[in-house]
Parts: structure tokens; C-alpha cells; sequence
């Protein structure tokens, strides 16, 4: 089993961040013929009746560049996002013969640039959702830069919000020879497991907070960890910085608020697994396919074969 290309890390536009200031340029932009929009409404992307990404001109939104986010260029094209909110009834402007798509299920299927430009404007959505109102004095604010900036609409405050990320590391840790740590929640799939995962606390280094998370999740000590790739989380906002540790003790003992369970697996037992959570069979189950656990795990088990 060869791992895909991590999930959601690619970079298939420019962000092209010194257009963001310019309302002027935007205002072309979004008149541009080749503009496209991506569009959110609830936890859900516009689709196409085969479920492929269905981006729309922004005469078909029904707004203007200043209600909307501008993601960047593709090539000389422009691209943005707009949400149409978060209301039980399917919005109106729906395009004949469209469906909506959450990313979780899809995103899997999505060719690789499709999947990161979508992830990048969920990401931001589910950010200004969130941020309606000043954290600083709970004054209303304004979208500006296009839309990655929030400014605080007080003349006393102005304070400026910027889009937020949080933190998290997902280790795989092994034995240093031919086993791997993996640990499952009861909420999952009957025989799901997965690498360990925690969010960095303030204060904390990345590497301290690998050994923290193993220990407090699995009662495992780490004597070292290694940064190996990061991934863009957006569920809701997250990059998950992903590692891997050598184990300097062995016995598990789990956090039941945590975890179900956890064990040591054999190389040659992950060979048998599953290809994923919802494949269908018996026994032991890898990661879902887009999930920088399945890329830390199968990039481990063909770099030790």
C-alpha cells in the first residue's frame, strides 16, 4: 500500500495577498469573464449531479466583491468564495440539477487542486462565521482585505482580527523497529483506529506537546520526535502538524476520556487492514484516505519495509 500525496497541501492557486487591500481591483476581478466563486451553504460546497466541484460566476451569486472573499488567481483567473449562509432550506439561487457536497465525504474523490482550493475557502467561511463581533470591545465588524481581515466597526477600538488557525499534533509512534502505537474512539466505525492527536497548548513546542499528548492519551513515554509533513484541517480550523516519535517505554495505559483503546501493531498485521474506515469487511481499519494518518502510517510502513 503506497501512500497518495498528502490531502489538502497542494497549492494549485496564487493567493496573490497584495490584490487583498485594493477594493478597486477587486471590483475588476470580480467582473473579470473567467472569474469563478465557490460557494458554501451550511457544512456544504456546491457540486454538480456527479458530485465533481461546481463553481459559478458571480453574476450567479446575487452579491459583490465586498460580501465575498477572494481567494486568489488561477493562472490569470479569478477565484472566490461566498457563503450563502447556514439556513435549513436550501438556498434559492441553487443552479438546476446541483447538489450540496460536504468535503468530509467527497473530499477524498476530489482531484488534488479541487480538494486544496476548497479547503482553503471553507477554512475562511467557517472563520467569519464564527468571528461576528470584536473580541476586544464586542463592537460589530467589517470585511476587509478580501475578506481575510475583520475590522472592528468602533472608531475607539479598530482593532484588526485576522483569520485563526489551531494548532494540533498527530504523531505516529513506534517502537523503532517493526510496530506502530494506534489508538481508536468509541464514536468510530467498529474496528477504526488511527495515529494519536492532540491540539499545542499556549507555551508549548511542538515536540512537547507530541510527548504530552502520547503520555496523557496512552500512558506512553517518547524519547524522540521528528517533524515529517503538515495538513490544513478545516473541520473547523485546524493544520495538523504531523510527527513521528520512537517510544522509550512500552506499556499503554489509556485515558478513557480520550481514547477507547489502544495497542502495538505489526507491520505485517497493517498490511491486512482495511483500506479504510468504511470499506467493507472485518478487522482492523486504515484512516481514511485524505487524513495525514493514513499518509504517516503508509509512509512509514513502505519507508521500513
Amino acid at each position: 500500500m503506497l501512500p497518495r500525496p498528502l490531502s489538502y497541501a497542494q497549492a494549485p492557486i496564487d493567493r496573490a495577498h497584495h490584490l487583498r487591500p485594493d477594493p478597486a481591483r477587486l471590483a475588476a476581478l470580480w467582473a473579470h469573464p473567467q472569474a469563478r466563486v465557490l460557494v458554501m451553504w451550511g457544512a456544504k460546497h456546491l457540486a454538480a449531479a456527479d458530485g465533481s466541484p461546481l463553481p459559478l460566476s458571480p453574476t450567479a451569486i446575487g452579491a459583490t466583491p465586498e460580501q465575498s472573499i477572494f481567494l486568489g488567481l488561477d493562472g490569470e483567473n479569478p477565484v472566490f468564495a461566498h457563503d450563502w449562509g447556514t439556513a435549513e432550506e436550501e438556498p434559492a439561487q441553487t443552479p438546476a440539477g446541483a447538489t450540496w457536497r460536504d468535503l468530509r465525504e467527497n473530499g477524498p474523490d476530489m482531484s488534488e487542486a479541487d480538494a486544496s482550493r476548497h479547503v482553503y475557502a471553507r477554512g475562511l467561511i467557517l472563520w467569519l462565521r464564527r468571528t461576528g463581533f470584536c473580541c476586544v470591545c464586542g463592537s460589530a465588524v467589517s470585511l476587509s482585505d478580501g475578506g481575510h481581515v475583520l475590522r472592528c466597526n468602533n472608531a475607539d477600538c479598530g482593532a484588526s482580527h485576522f483569520p485563526r488557525t489551531d494548532p494540533a499534533v498527530i504523531m505516529l509512534v513506534t517502537d523503532g523497529k517493526d510496530r506502530v502505537l494506534l489508538g481508536r474512539q468509541a464514536a468510530w466505525p467498529p474496528g477504526a483506529v488511527s495515529t494519536l492527536a492532540g491540539f499545542v497548548e499556549p507555551g508549548e513546542t511542538l515536540e512537547q506537546a507530541v510527548a504530552r499528548e502520547v503520555f496523557e492519551e496512552a500512558g506512553v513515554r517518547i524519547s524522540e520526535a521528528r517533524y515529517i509533513a503538515s495538513q490544513p484541517w478545516p473541520f473547523p480550523g485546524s493544520l495538523m502538524l504531523g510527527f513521528e516519535a520512537i517510544a522509550s517505554s512500552e506499556d499503554i495505559t489509556v485515558d478513557p476520556k480520550e481514547l477507547e483503546s489502544a495497542r502495538w501493531f505489526h507491520r505485517d498485521e497493517i498490511r491486512a487492514f482495511r483500506d479504510n474506515w468504511f470499506a467493507e469487511g472485518e478487522g482492523w481499519a486504515l484512516p481514511r484516505r485524505d487524513s495525514i494518518s493514513r499518509f504517516l502510517i503508509l509512509s512509514w510502513l513502505n519507508r521500513t519495509a
